[in-house]
């Protein structure tokens, strides 16, 4: 059974950081992509980061450039450290696996076949 699983959101002041984790349970192959995404109320699901399973240069959101690092280590688990949170940050945070893989790391959520159920991170002002 496929699952992912997030945790490590909560409510943090601006300014704070967080590290949100996502446990994978599928066979992994190098060139699945892990994706991090975030939805805030009322509007779409976007695109945060991006790495290879395999490793590599990551990707990055314009919005997040400098201040989240996407990673992971070698027991199914994704990272996604956040530092210096902004109030416009909140939002649910999604992992998300396109098994599809190859060319140019994915930004489309469609492209993504498994995610997982979210974590609530809050950044107060």
């Amino acid at each position: 059974q496929v699952r992912l699983v997030e945790s490590g959101g909560g409510l943090v002041q601006a300014g704070g950081s967080l590290r949100l984790s996502c446990v994978v349970s599928i066979r992994t192959f190098s060139h699945y992509a892990l994706g991090w995404f975030r939805q805030a109320p009322g509007k779409e699901r976007e695109f945060v980061a991006v790495m290879r399973w395999s490793g590599g240069d990551p990707a990055y959101s314009d919005f997040v450039q400098g201040r989240f690092t996407i990673s992971r280590d070698t027991t199914n688990t994704v990272y996604l450290q956040m530092n210096k949170l902004k109030p416009e940050d909140t939002a649910v945070y999604y992992c998300a696996v396109d098994t599809n893989g190859g060319g140019v790391l994915p930004r489309q959520r469609s492209l993504y076949d498994y995610w997982g159920q979210g974590t609530q991170v809050t950044v107060s002002s």
